[in-house]
């Protein structure tokens, strides 16, 4: 019973112990890279480029281009398409402020919204991603 009432305060207090990330207004455009596009481009369904920073938005895994079976890459064409899409709709804001954290490869990760709307969100319910983190379920995309 003690455990369970530490454990209730707990997810009460989170948010006063552990902050939530500084978010950040985003109003650029974004091109496909490799296509001419500007020095703000999409990489991939869930990559982006800014010059020479990378970014990787976090809550969902598109599918990938390289290394992966045909049907794949065509749903990774897809996924960075509906990407593309969703920033060309105008500005959104993302969390990590200046600072943000970084994966093994020096990504910055960053979970991107416009309002309430979740980029993961979207792109999940599209089928073009599949859930990030415990318990997400991973997808054969061949």
């Amino acid at each position: 019973m003690v455990l369970l009432l530490v454990a209730g305060a707990w997810l009460l207090l989170r948010d006063v112990l552990q902050p939530p990330p500084p978010v950040s207004a985003v109003d650029m455009r974004f091109g496909i890279c490799g296509e001419g596009a500007s020095a703000a481009c999409v990489i991939d369904g869930d990559t982006l480029a800014i010059g020479q920073r990378r970014v990787r938005l976090t809550g969902y895994d598109a599918p990938e281009m390289d290394g992966a079976c045909a049907a794949e890459r065509a749903k990774a064409v897809e996924a960075r398409d509906a990407l593309s899409g969703w920033l060309a709709q105008g500005r959104f804001s993302w969390t990590g402020g200046a600072e943000p954290p970084r994966d093994q490869y020096g990504r910055e990760l960053r979970e991107a919204r416009r309002g309430e709307d979740l980029l993961a969100d979207h792109m999940i319910a599209a089928g073009l991603a599949e859930g990030s983190g415990w318990g997400a379920e991973e997808r054969d995309w061949c």
